[in-house]
Order: structure tokens, then C-alpha cells, then sequence
């Protein structure tokens, strides 16, 4: 286990903003994540357990406290009649598992493809993108229960999955550290129809094969084309949920001309159109310019507050709501 004290969390974060963390500790084995919370139990500190940095905001105060980073790689394949399991360590890059399934002509998380993070914060968030979410695929994992001082399995049903939602990051917040993850995969395509823009790739380039390999090509060029790479250009990705609407809200919001998807994880009005038609693709608010290739980016480009991010985040949030009635709920969790 590394030991490292007054780490800048602006230089953890994908976002690029926050303070010193008082202590910041690296787990390269299972045994080590017990001592990293026994560590901050000695001091008294409150622990926060980071991967990627991508999905999580820092402030201007820092974290007196002890933030934990999973450093644990490696992906396991066990191959049976029908599928494999993939076992996975959290620390392992998470579009490295996406390619490595694609590899071996498994699908279930190809439209999943470069998502920036961590495999252990995966399922975390359910992450999910393009008509797949990682819950579709996710057997179980392998955590320490802070609480109980063990290690557990946890199966699909003990997590509770919902849109971005967990027990890890809801009712059990802080409870579990994530050791590893095990996929449940088969050989295959994803089934038609797809997301509009991937339909749209699909015509205008008249593409016929839809394995593992040729959805994750598409995804990662539409991606690549919206989204900067938070290495390049500091931004947490899609900064707001999507707006999950009932029959009758999708009904309603469609005889207002509003563009709802109808998908099989549900029906949307996708929060980057709704951003844009308020007016706010490709402005700068407070050094953060909302992206103008897609508007649900949040890009970093001179700010150097959490509070000038926190006045653009309102001022995007408040328009939209008054302009359509909709609440845009922010995607990225606060270390705090």
C-alpha cells in the first residue's frame, strides 16, 4: 500500500478542480484494502474511495480525510458451453474489459465503450450508455464491507440497479469498497433498433455487421467525435442524467414536439437537447463552456473554483427547468 499526504485532487480528478486531500492511499492487493480503512480509523478520518476521477467533483477546500484508490488489474476468462464469465479487478481500466470482450466475440457491454473509469466504479453508477448498462451483464461482485469488517459476494439483486443508480452509491454509500467485478457474457450481436445516432452511422456508412467488434468501432468514433478525452480537455463527461419519463410524461412532452426516445431501458428526452435548446451549446459560463459538439459536456477551460462550476451548473439548471419544467440532476458525485 502507497502512502501519499496533501495530494491535490484536482490532479485525481478528471474535472481538474479541488483541494489537498490529507491523505491519499494506492491498494495494489485485496488484503491492503482492510488496512487502508484501518489506517484512516487510526487518524479518525473519514475515507472516499476514488477510481478514475471522472465521474467525481472536488472542492476548493479538500478532503481532510483519506481517499482510497484501487489499484488492482487483471481479467480473468472462464469459458462455458453457453457464454463466460469475465472476472475483472476494480483497478483495471474499464474500456480494457470492453476490448478485451469484444476480443472474444462477447456482447452485453460494447456500446459501453470508452466510457473514461475503473471497472470497480461501473457498477457503482450503472453505468450505461447507447441501449446497454453494465447490470445487463454484471453477475456479482467482490467487496470489503467497511461496516462488518469482511470481505463479501455481492450478486445482480443485492445491488438494487436502477437508471445510474445502486446500493453503492445510494442506501449503502460508503459502505463497500469494490475488489472485483464478474461479467456473465455470451457470444452475439445487440438486437435493432438502435440509438438514432448509431442508426444514423449505420446508414451513412452503409455498415451490415453489428458483432461486438464493429458496435464498439461506431460507438467509440461517435464518442470520440462529442466527447473530448478528459486526458486532452478537462470535463467529467456527460455532466446530467438523461430525464426518465412514464408513457403518459412521454406522451405528454411528445404532442409538445420534444424528442423522447423509447427504449427498452425506458422512455428519454436526452438532457444534452435540452441544454441546447435553452440556448447554452458552446457558451462559456464562469471559465466552464458547455461542450458545441454536445451540449451535455462540461468542459473545464479556465476555471478554478468549484464555486465558478457550481454558478454555471445553476445557471444551466435553472433555464432548462424554466424553459421545459424539467429538472436536470447532475451525473458526477461531490468528494466532500
Amino acid at each position: 500500500m502507497r502512502i501519499n499526504e496533501n495530494i491535490l485532487i484536482s490532479s485525481l480528478t478528471t474535472m481538474r478542480l479541488g483541494g489537498p486531500a490529507r491523505y491519499v492511499l494506492e491498494v495494489e492487493t485485496p488484503g491492503e484494502v482492510a488496512d487502508a480503512y484501518g489506517f484512516a480509523e487510526q487518524y479518525h478520518l473519514p475515507t472516499f474511495p476514488l477510481g478514475y476521477g471522472a465521474n467525481t467533483l472536488g472542492h476548493d477546500e479538500g478532503f481532510n480525510g483519506v481517499i482510497i484508490i484501487n489499484r488492482m488489474r487483471g481479467i480473468t476468462d472462464d469459458f462455458t458451453a453457453d457464454g463466460a464469465r469475465l472476472k475483472v479487478m476494480g483497478g483495471e481500466y474499464w474500456d480494457n474489459v470492453v476490448a478485451h470482450a469484444c476480443e472474444k466475440g462477447l456482447t452485453g457491454i460494447e456500446a459501453l465503450s470508452k466510457i473514461p473509469g475503473l471497472a470497480g466504479a461501473a457498477p457503482v453508477q450503472n453505468i450505461g450508455a447507447y441501449g446497454q448498462q453494465v447490470s445487463d451483464t454484471l453477475e456479482s461482485i467482490e467487496v470489503y464491507d467497511v461496516a462488518s469488517r469482511t470481505y463479501k459476494t455481492l450478486s445482480n439483486q443485492d445491488l438494487k440497479f436502477d437508471y445510474r443508480e445502486s446500493i453503492l452509491n445510494t442506501t449503502e454509500r460508503g459502505r463497500y469498497f469494490v475488489i472485483s467485478i464478474t461479467l456473465k457474457m455470451k457470444p452475439g450481436e445487440m438486437s435493432r433498433p438502435f440509438y438514432n445516432s448509431v442508426e444514423k452511422y449505420i446508414a451513412d456508412h452503409n455498415i451490415k455487421d453489428f458483432s461486438p467488434a464493429s458496435i464498439r468501432n461506431i460507438v467509440s468514433t461517435i464518442r470520440a467525435e462529442k466527447i473530448p478525452d478528459p486526458l486532452e480537455k478537462a470535463s467529467s463527461g456527460s455532466f446530467f442524467h438523461n430525464i426518465y419519463l412514464s408513457d403518459e410524461e412521454a406522451e405528454k412532452a411528445e404532442e409538445k414536439g420534444y424528442p423522447v426516445f423509447r427504449g427498452k431501458d425506458g422512455n428519454k428526452i436526452n438532457a444534452g437537447w435540452l441544454i441546447e435548446k435553452a440556448g447554452f451549446k458552446g457558451k462559456l459560463l464562469n471559465g466552464i463552456r458547455v461542450s458545441d459538439k454536445a451540449a451535455l459536456v462540461l468542459i473545464n477551460e479556465s476555471a478554478k473554483s468549484y464555486n465558478d462550476l457550481a454558478k454555471a451548473r445553476e445557471e444551466i439548471v435553472g433555464h432548462v427547468y424554466d424553459k421545459f419544467g424539467y429538472w436536470l440532476k447532475q451525473e458526477p458525485v461531490e468528494l466532500q
